[in-house]
């Protein structure tokens, strides 16, 4: 199968959400929740992301995760993950509560796709979101024009992440962590990797070129955020930047791109900022060019 046809598979199969130019989201991608051990790449910036998700949910923000929220595969007891940053998944609980928060699987916790792993551990554990359903894929569908955006986690487009994802998980877990500790970077990984980064988006690049659609995707840890009429795949970036963090906003109608950093005020105060990095851009633009 083409990877054509295989990003094609994913939305055949998903969920349809209605948006409009008054809906507030906000995309993020790679959080990698770990255990709170040396390799846990996200504690560096949890308070950075406490910070940021508590301003969306006070604004009332839809908030997306667009997989590898949790790293499932360095770690694979997702209730130490749960108990170490039980603060944020309480902070999450508010977002589900309200129908403001939707889930997707990447790579690294592929494990969400089972649903004796939800039941187990969404439903009846530290984590209390009854009846959530964690997809590979969403479109937010425009109420009014019709166009939509089309999510995904992006190891669609890489096969060794995708499709021979086990013994991915399985060389992470038992070779490559261990390694990392003398500095070896795994070259399976689509974040790691330059060259194999920019074929991944190469063909996410591809697939929205050909669908003429907006693609929102993370994967690669790097940001994209194309000006209209030069590209239709965008990437969210991550959490596991060295202090800070991306993420992609969809306000009154225009994409944006955001970073959340500790800043410095006059008095000395130190507090998290934001930072409009691109944008804001219409939707609208997008089409209009394509």
């Amino acid at each position: 199968m083409s990877y054509s046809k295989r990003i094609s598979e994913v939305f055949r199969y998903a969920p349809e959400i209605p948006f409009d130019d008054n809906s507030k989201i906000v995309l993020i991608s790679d959080c990698h929740r770990g255990d709170g051990s040396w390799t846990d790449s996200f504690a560096a910036n949890r308070n950075l992301f406490l910070a940021a998700l508590k301003e969306y949910n006070k604004s009332k923000f839809t908030y997306i995760e667009l997989g590898d929220g949790d790293e499932l595969w360095e770690s694979t007891d997702f209730a130490v993950i749960t108990k170490l940053y039980k603060d944020i998944f309480a902070l999450m609980s508010r977002f589900f509560r309200d129908g403001r928060l939707y889930l997707l699987y990447g790579n690294h916790d592929m494990v969400k796709k089972d649903p004796e792993f939800i039941k187990k551990h969404f439903e009846s554990g530290a984590v209390d979101f009854p009846g959530i359903a964690i997809h590979e894929g969403i479109i937010f569908r425009h109420k009014n024009e019709g166009y939509g955006l089309y999510l995904l986690h992006g190891h669609q487009a890489d096969y060794f992440n995708d499709r021979l994802w086990k013994l991915s998980r399985f060389l992470v877990h038992y070779l490559w962590t261990p390694l990392e500790r003398l500095g070896v970077n795994d070259p399976t990984s689509a974040s790691q990797n330059g060259r194999k980064k920019g074929k991944v988006e190469r063909r996410l690049s591809r697939w929205a070129s050909e669908q003429a659609s907006i693609l929102v995707a993370g994967h690669t840890h790097r940001p994209v955020f194309p000006e209209p009429g030069k590209g239709l795949y965008f990437n969210g970036g991550s959490c596991v930047h060295r202090e800070y963090i991306t993420a992609i906003e969809l306000k009154d109608g225009a994409l944006s791109l955001v970073k959340w950093s500790q800043k410095v005020a006059r008095d000395g105060t130190i507090y998290v900022g934001r930072d409009v990095l691109y944008g804001p851009e219409k939707l609208s633009e997008y089409f209009d060019k394509a």
